[in-house]
């Protein structure tokens, strides 16, 4: 069976040494699971343009000092997602889970206790002992 691939941009968006997450709602492709803010490529649209705006959509928020860090690849039972994951940095309003279950802040440790999307479990491990600022300090 040939699995879709689904292209995805992930945000990766510090405040202090802690990072945002939402949760996934109820009806929903792994419902309940964590994961970094983001969503789909709509055709023709770059990384960064769908992160920006998944997070207007999503979070209520701008973002800027927008820049690629890693793409990986994951295989799910029914669909394979190429993620592009960028570090961001709010520039504009506050999150709010418009579209998600919930949101959070949360350090790198403390993201194993949480049931986090196993596409984006990589990166957490990345994270561990932190990450640059946005703007590569």
């Amino acid at each position: 069976m040939t699995q879709r691939l689904l292209r995805v941009a992930a945000g990766i968006v510090p405040q202090g040494d802690r990072f945002l997450l939402q949760r996934r709602p109820a009806g929903t492709h792994m419902a309940g699971y964590w994961e970094f803010p983001g969503g789909k490529l709509e055709e023709g649209e770059t990384p960064a343009a769908a992160l920006a705006r998944e997070m207007r959509e999503e979070l209520g928020v701008e973002i800027d000092g927008v820049r690629p860090l890693w793409v990986i690849r994951h295989a799910y039972d029914d669909r394979e997602v190429e993620l592009h994951f960028l570090a961001a940095r709010i520039a504009a309003g506050e999150p709010r889970a418009l579209q998600a279950d919930a949101i959070g802040w949360y350090a790198p440790e403390a993201m194993p206790g949480l049931p986090i999307l196993p596409a984006d479990l990589e990166i957490v491990a990345r994270l561990v002992p932190g990450l640059p600022d946005a703007e590569g300090a």
